[in-house]
């Protein structure tokens, strides 16, 4: 039994004394431990040894303590074993030297074996589960198909995905091969995270506000409905749309547990938008943590006023940015810990 068990049960929509809360990215780059490791090794060598990725979920547990740790990961090793290069560019960020752009490329794009291909992900989290001897949960994540998609006929990020929506519009059905490519091998990959420990899953769709709602339906959102379809008797899902507020109706009947809001949504409309009946996670924006921690504690305290302490896990509204002062990110979850009603 999981012994800080409050995330779990925000998930089942059960009452708490307070809303539990973790920060998305809380295992990295504003951790000065982290930062060390680092300047040792490459990113993707962190992502493949066990034991560094180990050390790294493991690190903002013990030094700030949120009350659920997250796999140290990446969504791109998903292509990865889909045998599409992705290299970690410093200043850059991800790189795809050979996109898929064209319908031969999405031929020849492969559903790997993931017990082949990832193994190191599913030693990693045997390995976490262990460390973290069931103080708190263990989530696993993927990201949706469409934001794959993206990098993967981009080449690399972009704030537009121009090439990414072109490649979806010109060429639709090379485009939903490769989505469907995706899904599958997603699907695979976190069945084996589960059956490896993991206690709940989130998706992530970082590009999905990029879509009209209608486009967001045909390229993003099916897909994602798959995965959930897939896993939610298994594992609890949190289904994140960084943008996508106008799709809270639909995921809400999705079957997946959680739904993520970004700081675009205020709680109320989150509430109303998602029928009120399902838990919501968010949605802090990444960047109000420079603000003082005393100030950091009065937002954070109206912001679980704003959603309420049930059906509620408090969380940022994207990743935490790497320059965040430590003592300000403690304050974070400090303020939730402390949260009266």
């Amino acid at each position: 039994m999981i012994k800080n068990d409050l995330f779990l049960k925000a998930l089942k929509g059960e009452s708490v004394e307070r809303p539990p809360v973790w920060m998305m990215r809380q295992a990295g780059r504003y951790l000065p431990d982290f930062m060390k490791l680092k300047e040792k090794y490459d990113f993707f060598t962190r992502c493949r040894t066990p034991e560094l990725a180990t050390e790294i979920t493991v690190m903002p547990i013990r030094q700030i303590g949120p009350d659920a740790a997250i796999l140290f990961s990446d969504i791109l090793v998903v292509p990865q074993a889909m045998n599409i290069e992705v290299e970690m560019k410093p200043g850059v960020g991800p790189w795809l030297p050979n996109p898929v752009n064209t319908p031969k490329k999405v031929e020849e794009v492969i559903v790997p074996d993931v017990n082949e291909e990832l193994e190191y992900v599913f030693e990693a989290i045997k390995l976490t589960k262990q460390e973290l001897n069931d103080d708190v949960p263990l989530i696993g994540f993927a990201g949706s198909p469409w934001t794959i998609l993206c990098y993967c006929v981009q080449g690399q990020g972009s704030k537009t995905f121009d090439k990414a929506k072109r490649f979806c519009f010109m060429e639709p059905i090379a485009a939903h091969t490769l989505l469907q490519k995706i899904t599958d091998t997603t699907i695979a990959y976190l069945k084996e995270k589960v059956k490896a420990g993991v206690d709940a899953i989130q998706l992530f769709d970082s590009w999905g506000g990029l879509l009209e709602p209608k486009d967001y339906q045909e390229f993003s959102w099916k897909y994602m409905q798959q995965i959930i379809d897939a896993l939610k008797d298994e594992v609890p899902v949190i289904a994140y749309g960084k943008g996508c507020w106008f799709a809270l109706k639909e995921m809400s009947q999705s079957g997946a547990s959680a739904l993520g809001v970004d700081w675009t949504c205020e709680a109320r409309n989150a509430r109303y938008l998602s029928g009120g009946q399902i838990t919501l996670q968010g949605n802090f924006d990444p960047a109000r943590l420079y603000s003082k921690p005393v100030e950091i504690k009065y937002m954070v305290n109206d912001m679980i006023n704003a959603f309420g302490k049930d059906r509620y896990i408090a969380n940022l509204g994207h990743g935490i940015l790497p320059d965040i002062p430590v003592d300000n990110a403690r304050a974070f979850v400090d303020a939730v810990k402390e949260y009266q009603g």
